[in-house]
């Protein structure tokens, strides 16, 4: 895949730096928070290809957002080589209702599978989804996968440039 790579340091680095974030929201905000980012295996977590599914994604959100009357009350959106993110601080919608909503779109949308959508509740808890997600090349849960390698990483950025490609 081509992109700038990315060490692991930068990549521990930028999640400390997201739980910063996320901590600051919650008490600016006292209100549930999303986090969405993309899930891109390899040293490679951002790119034009990338950027463009993001942002897809981000309006899709947004969109959905907008139709329950969602209120933002704070975002904070990056783009760095350690990937693009947003994080929205969102007023007046339940965090379940939030998270119905971050399931659909990575479930039903053509690159949901890259998707990374977290809700957060005001006191800090992250929330579950309903069901396991696929593994990007095979049925089984993609936690398995992962944990028992069972799919090399050049696998993996295959896939990931296929459904990009489809874009």
């Amino acid at each position: 895949m081509i992109g700038n790579i990315v060490d692991l340091p930068h990549m521990l680095a930028r999640r400390e730096a997201r739980s910063h974030e996320q901590q600051q929201f919650l008490h600016e905000h006292h209100s549930p928070l999303i986090s969405f980012s993309m899930n891109i295996p390899g040293p490679v977590k951002t790119n034009a290809l990338i950027r463009k599914a993001f942002t897809l994604g981000r309006d899709i959100l947004l969109s959905r957002l907008e139709s329950i009357n969602a209120r933002i009350l704070g975002s904070l959106e990056t783009h760095e080589d350690t990937g693009d993110e947003l994080l929205l601080a969102v007023g007046n919608a339940a965090p379940e209702v939030l998270k119905d909503i971050a399931v659909n779109i990575e479930d039903s949308t053509p690159a949901g599978r890259l998707y990374d959508i977290d809700v957060i509740d005001s006191s800090g808890q992250k929330l579950s989804r309903p069901h396991f997600r696929k593994c990007l090349i095979c049925d089984k849960q993609a936690q398995e996968c992962a944990r028992s390698r069972t799919h090399s990483v050049s696998e993996m950025q295959h896939a990931v440039e296929h459904i990009l490609q489809t874009l």
